[in-house]
């Protein structure tokens, strides 16, 4: 593989010549992998982003997990840019992939043009170039991994066999159902029986019309006025408990592709599709296949991208500033040398980040 080797500078800061005076810092610099900076900007941002994450995933262990995360927090930083910097060797283009997912996003919350999404984005305090590309070097990361190191690991019959019977145990789930909704909402009826009668003749004609043979997906993409409707009216799975008595007792006592009539609720007027009912207890192989499938994929996935961003980072010059770790480091890195190329380059990457108003 040919790739281009940047020589990097050493300084712990880098000034902006021409913009400011000379005792002006404008970003510490902590770490540089090739041509790329790595700035406290953004290290203190992606500490915040695991401690926002601890707290949405586990609140009551979100202390010990970002306590856990903390030490390797530089070393995510330098894995994406080597991913970012093999996806241009490789080739990879988000474009198409990002565009497929925005509008994906914007007809989940059922806005018309791509500007009244940024807009909704501006309206959340959530700077939407930004967003667009953490999505981007998301999706380029995760083609890279499948590329490099997904598509060499090879899970056998054998091997799911072997896992499933490891870990039954945590295999085990309750009774749930899995449901899918159309709902024709009456939020802005109020007390209008007027227009309440003409919501709840329509639901009466969606559900004539699945009767007939009409696509429940296909009815809830086009009619449904919930939340869910984007995906076809999926709801998810529901243990005993979490839904409201009266659709528990009717859901829960219907079997699958079952399609329930129309039922009045606070939101309006819904009809429920039960696309799986589980029963408790171990499920069979056959039932967990796919995801017994994807649980050894990620257990080797693990190992081996390890090893090759180890590699990488072999191929290529990273320097770290003292008080910083890398826990992914290996020894045979080499090190950066100060030329002056390398410092109008940094100098130009602050200088870009400064216009864009990444610090």
């Amino acid at each position: 593989m040919s790739r281009v080797l940047y020589r990097l500078i050493l300084a712990g800061a880098i000034l902006t010549p021409g913009l400011l005076s000379a005792d002006t810092v404008v970003e510490e610099i902590i770490a540089r992998v090739n041509n790329q900076i790595i700035t406290r900007t953004d290290y203190e941002r992606e500490q915040q982003t695991l401690k926002d994450e601890a707290q949405q995933q586990d609140p009551s262990n979100a202390a010990k997990m970002v306590a856990e995360g903390q030490k390797d927090v530089l070393r995510g930083l330098i894995d994406r840019e080597l991913l970012l910097e093999k996806g241009k060797d490789l080739d990879i283009s988000a474009d198409t992939e990002l565009i497929k997912r925005l509008d994906e996003m914007r007809k989940q919350m059922k806005l018309d043009t791509m500007e009244e999404l940024e807009k909704a984005a501006t309206a959340q305090g959530v700077s939407f170039e930004d967003f667009k590309q953490n999505m981007r070097t998301e999706i380029v990361t995760q083609h890279v991994i499948q590329r490099e190191v997904g598509s060499r690991i090879n899970v056998t019959k054998e091997d799911e066999q072997l896992f499933y019977d490891q870990h039954k145990s945590e295999l085990e789930r309750p009774e749930q159902v899995k449901l899918s909704e159309i709902l024709v909402s009456t939020e802005q009826a109020g007390d209008d029986q007027a227009k309440i009668a003409a919501a709840q003749a329509k639901a009466d004609d969606l559900l004539k019309q699945i009767k007939a043979g009409a696509n429940f997906e296909d009815v809830a993409k086009k009619e449904s006025q919930g939340p869910s409707a984007a995906q076809g009216g999926d709801l998810g799975f529901f243990e005993r408990g979490k839904l409201a008595k009266q659709l528990e007792d009717l859901t829960f006592g219907m079997k699958k592709d079952a399609v329930s009539d129309v039922i009045r609720t606070k939101q309006g007027f819904v009809i429920l599709k039960v696309t799986e009912h589980q029963n408790a207890g171990i499920p069979p192989f056959t039932d967990v296949e796919p995801r017994v499938q994807e649980a050894v994929y990620v257990q080797r996935l693990q190992p081996a991208l390890r090893v090759y961003l180890k590699k990488l980072r072999e191929e290529a010059f990273i320097d770290i500033k003292p008080g910083y770790v890398d826990t992914g480091a290996s020894p045979n890195q080499s090190k950066p040398i100060v030329t002056a190329a390398a410092k109008e380059s940094t100098a130009k990457e602050l200088k870009k980040r400064k216009k864009l108003g990444v610090f």
